[in-house]
């Protein structure tokens, strides 16, 4: 659908130079009878020679410069026949316009040059002196009028162009973005419920297996397991409730949120593991900085080390665990092992990395702007290490 009234036109350039054709012809022929009659020259040789050299204007936007040599070739003919022609210069000036709107700018005027030198030497010739001057200075404006006029509309359409092709870029970059924003965002939350989920489910089980295996033996510890479980269950809960009431609100800031967990709440996550069987052993080495860790660090390291744990509790069973978090200047790097028998299942935390659990903490850590490292031990058992740059780094590899 076009909107600009002239949008048909433009679709259909052959019509539009059939109605460039009769409209010169039509502005033109007053002129050429005019002239014919102070001349004394026949009429109808004028309106026929106007009509010739109109006709090749129906091909003006196809092919300009033979446009301009035929309208040229008759208007010299008409010239040396019948005297000054009035009118039929108009056709040559129609279709140097559009040579110049079609053309470089330096051909167009070259162009134009030859078309208006042929047409006064041939007035000229057929009647020498300075009778016609002004006629021959009419000729001369109106050849300059159309080549500049034509630059102008090249130059204008060619900006226009180019200003249509930045917006469309800039479009298609806003829904690049908005994509790439909507899968980051989605990936982010897909991270969040991953961990939560299977976190909260993996010691709900554990739990339920020590409920299950002390239930008759030692009521009293089967009871401490089922609280266990019902804290648990009701933390999973908390942290899906607040996971949906993000995604249900957006970035409302009114919406009450639970703040997101941290190295702060490391203590807390590690013996809601050691209640599930895991022998966790914590060592903190290294000074911390004066500065804060960045909320992204925070939570990506207590993300992983939770995934971590997880997936030893998962895959390895109740065994002895060894997390050390130790505290550069320039990074917080830290190290969950253990020494157990079990093998990582496939799809889950593999060497290869192509678990969910996997995936989501080394894109954790990329987020970051870290690494991840992780795979079985030569002596046995897992290993994960990630290295986590801090604020001093930065400013050090930007000073």
């Amino acid at each position: 659908m076009i909107d600009h009234p002239t949008g048909w036109l433009r679709a259909s350039p052959w019509v539009a130079d059939l109605a460039a054709a009769l409209g010169c012809f039509a502005l033109s022929a007053p002129v050429a009878v005019f002239t014919a009659y102070r001349h004394h020259s026949p009429i109808g040789w004028a309106i026929g020679g106007l009509a010739l050299a109109c006709a090749p204007l129906a091909a003006r936007t196809r092919r300009p410069v033979p446009v301009v040599v035929a309208t040229l070739a008759v208007n010299i003919a008409q010239i040396l026949l019948i005297s000054f022609p009035g009118g039929s210069p108009i056709p040559t000036v129609v279709a140097v316009h559009a040579v110049a709107r079609r053309s470089d700018p330096r051909f167009a005027w070259r162009v134009t040059a030859y078309a208006t030198a042929a047409i006064v030497a041939a007035s000229l010739i057929r009647e020498p002196g300075l009778e016609n001057l002004w006629q021959h200075l009419a000729v001369i404006a109106g050849m300059c009028l159309a080549v500049a006029s034509g630059d102008a509309a090249r130059s204008r359409q060619r900006l226009l162009a180019a200003a249509i092709e930045r917006a469309e870029r800039a479009e298609r970059t806003r829904e690049e973005e908005a994509r790439r924003r909507v899968i980051e965002e989605r990936l982010r939350i897909a991270r969040e419920l991953h961990d939560v989920v299977a976190h909260h489910i993996t010691l709900v089980n554990a739990q339920a297996g020590v409920a299950h295996h002390l239930m008759r033996s030692d009521p009293d510890h089967a009871y401490q397991a089922l609280e266990r479980i019902r804290d648990t269950s009701r933390t999973a809960l908390d942290e899906l409730r607040a996971t949906v009431g993000l995604l249900r609100h957006g970035d409302d800031r009114a919406t009450p949120r639970e703040p997101a967990p941290g190295l702060a709440d490391l203590d807390t996550l590690l013996e809601s593991f050691r209640h599930s069987g895991l022998g966790i052993t914590l060592e903190r080495t290294g000074r911390q900085t004066g500065s804060p860790v960045p909320p992204i660090i925070d939570l990506a390291a207590y993300r992983i080390v939770q995934e971590a744990l997880t997936n030893t509790r998962k895959h390895a069973g109740p065994v002895p665990v060894r997390v050390h978090l130790d505290h550069r200047t320039d990074a917080l790097r830290i190290t969950v092992e253990d020494n157990g028998t079990g093998t990582p299942e496939a799809g889950s935390n593999d060497s290869a990395g192509t678990g969910h659990g996997m995936i989501g903490m080394r894109e954790r850590a990329k987020a970051a702007g870290g690494t991840l490292a992780a795979g079985p031990r030569p002596a046995g058992g897992f290993r994960i290490h990630t290295e986590l740059p801090l604020p001093a780094a930065r400013k050090d590899l930007t000073s």
